[in-house]
C-alpha cells in the first residue's frame, strides 16, 4: 500500500490537467484533481469556446449584408445580447458537466477548492484539508494581466467580457495580440463602435509580418478604429456607465467598457511553489525539463504555466505525454514543430510553421509564394474583403516550412495542410496535388511562381 493518499494530485482542471488526470487514472494511477473556479479551464469557460460562439454571432451581420448580392433581402434584422449570453452560459454548463463526467468515469476524485503546495508531496485545500501524493502536477493555466494606471480600477479583462449586463454602444479594447484583435472583430460585428488602442506600430507582432498587415487592412475596412503608437494615460468615470479615456497622444475617447487585452500571466500566485524550491524562468513561467518535471523532482507543470505555446491542443498533448511518461511505460518528449493555430479575428488567420523572418534566420535561402485575391463569394456580395495566402519554402530541401492564410475558414483550411507539413511535404508535392475547384484552398497548390525579393 502506498505511503501517500494518491499517486498523482493535479491542481487545475483545465485542458492539460484534466487530460493528464484522466489518462493517468486509465493507466492505473490513483488520481485526484483540485479546481476552485473553472471545470474545463479557460478554454471552455472564458476562452476558446465562448469566443468562437461570439465570433459566429458577430459574423452574421456581415453575412446578412452579403446576402443582397445573391438576391436575398432581409427587411428586418435585430440582435439580442441577452439571448447570446444566456445560450452561451447554458452551453458552458453542459461542457462543465462533460468534463466532470469523464473524470468520474475513470474514478478521478474531484475536489472543489484552492490547492496550495505545502511540501514536495503534500497539498492543502481551502486551508483545512491536507492530502499527500507521490507526484503533484501544476496545471493552473493563465490569468489576464492588467497593468496599473490612473483609473485602471474601471477596466475589465477577457474573463469578464462574455457576461456584460448589456451590449455597449461604444467600446475601447487595449492590446495588439490575438485576444485584442478577436474581440475587436466580435464587438465591431455586433454593431459596437469599436476602438483598438495599441502601444506599438503594428498588430500581431508574433505573426508573419504580411499576415499582420493583411489583417490590419481588413479590420480597418470593416470599421474598427485602430490607434497605433499610443496607450491609455488615465480613465475618468462619467455618468451612465460611460468613461472618459485619455490617451498618451492627447486624444480623448468616450467609451462604455474598456477591455484590457494586454496579455496573460501564469496563474501561480499563492500556490506555494517557493516553499518547495520550484524555479521560475525569467519571464515568470515555471521552469520544466522536456518531460515537464520542475526543479522539485516530485512536482510537474504543463500548459499555460510553462514557457510554450498557450494553446488548448498543446496542453492536451502535454497532458497525454506526461501520463504516458509517468504511468504508461514512458514517452518521447512532445514535438513542438509545425503546430497549427488559428486566430478568430475577422477575417480569420490560420498559420502553421515558421514566419518569413524566422525562416530567413534558420535557412540560408528561402522562397516566398503569396497570393491576394477576392474570394468567389465576394464577386457577387460586393464585400471588399481580400483573402491572403503565403507559403515559405526552404530552397535546399524544397520543404514547405511556413504556411499562412488570412480569410474565410482559414483555420479549417490550415488544419488539413498541417498534416502534410508535419509529414515533411515539399513544394513539389504541393504542386503535384490537384486542387478542389472552386475553393479558396486550391490556391495553396496552384502558386507556381515565387515572389521577387
Amino acid at each position: 500500500m502506498s505511503e501517500y493518499d494518491y499517486d498523482l494530485v493535479v491542481i487545475g482542471a483545465g485542458s492539460g490537467g484534466v487530460r493528464a488526470a484522466r489518462m493517468s487514472a486509465s493507466m492505473g494511477a490513483k488520481v485526484a484533481i483540485i479546481e476552485d473556479r473553472y471545470w474545463g479551464g479557460t478554454c471552455v469557460n472564458v476562452g476558446c469556446v465562448p469566443k468562437k460562439l461570439y465570433y459566429y454571432a458577430s459574423h452574421i451581420s456581415e453575412s446578412v449584408e452579403d446576402a443582397a448580392g445573391f438576391g436575398w433581402h432581409v427587411d428586418k434584422c435585430s440582435f439580442e445580447w441577452r439571448t447570446l449570453v444566456d445560450n452561451k452560459t447554458a452551453e458552458i454548463k453542459r461542457l462543465n458537466g462533460i468534463y466532470r463526467r469523464i473524470l468520474g468515469d475513470v474514478d478521478v476524485e474531484q475536489i472543489e477548492g484552492r490547492g496550495k503546495i505545502t511540501g514536495p508531496h503534500s497539498v492543502q485545500v481551502n486551508q483545512d484539508k491536507d492530502i499527500s501524493a507521490a507526484r503533484i502536477l501544476v496545471a493552473t493555466g493563465g490569468w489576464p494581466f492588467v497593468p496599473e494606471f490612473p483609473g485602471s480600477q474601471h477596466v475589465i479583462h477577457s474573463n469578464d467580457v462574455f457576461d456584460l449586463a448589456s451590449l455597449p454602444q461604444r467600446m475601447i479594447i487595449v492590446g495588439g495580440g490575438y485576444i485584442a484583435v478577436e474581440f475587436a472583430g466580435i464587438f465591431n460585428g455586433l454593431g459596437v463602435e469599436t476602438h483598438l488602442v495599441y502601444r506599438g506600430p503594428k498588430l500581431l507582432r508574433n505573426f508573419d509580418v504580411d499576415v499582420a498587415a493583411a489583417v490590419t487592412e481588413e479590420m480597418i475596412k470593416k470599421g474598427v478604429n485602430i490607434h497605433f503608437n499610443t496607450n491609455i494615460s488615465f480613465i475618468a468615470e462619467e455618468a451612465h456607465k460611460l468613461y472618459s479615456v485619455t490617451l498618451e497622444n492627447g486624444d480623448t475617447l468616450m467609451s462604455g467598457p474598456v477591455l484590457m487585452a494586454t496579455g496573460r500571466k501564469p496563474n501561480i500566485e499563492g500556490l506555494g511553489l517557493e516553499q518547495v524550491g520550484v524555479k521560475l524562468t525569467e519571464t515568470g513561467t515555471i521552469a520544466v525539463d522536456a518531460l515537464y518535471q520542475t526543479s522539485c523532482d516530485s512536482i510537474y507543470a504543463l500548459g499555460d504555466v510553462i514557457d510554450g505555446p498557450e494553446l488548448t491542443p498543446v496542453a492536451l498533448a502535454e497532458g497525454m505525454t506526461l501520463a504516458r511518461h509517468l504511468y504508461g511505460g514512458g514517452s518521447e518528449p512532445l514535438d513542438y514543430d509545425y503546430i497549427p493555430t488559428a486566430v478568430f479575428c475577422q477575417p480569420n488567420i490560420g498559420t502553421v510553421g515558421l514566419t518569413e523572418a524566422e525562416a530567413r534566420k534558420r535557412y540560408d535561402n528561402v522562397s516566398i509564394y503569396s497570393s491576394r485575391f477576392t474570394h468567389l463569394k465576394h464577386t457577387l456580395s460586393g464585400n471588399p474583403s481580400k483573402t491572403f495566402m503565403k507559403l515559405i519554402v526552404d530552397d535546399a530541401s524544397d520543404r514547405v516550412v511556413g504556411m499562412h492564410m488570412v480569410g474565410d475558414d482559414a483555420g479549417e483550411i490550415i488544419q488539413g495542410f498541417a498534416v502534410a507539413m508535419k509529414a515533411g511535404a515539399t513544394k513539389a508535392v504541393f504542386d503535384a496535388t490537384i486542387g478542389i475547384h472552386p475553393t479558396a484552398a486550391e490556391e495553396f497548390v496552384t502558386m507556381r511562381v515565387a515572389d521577387q525579393s
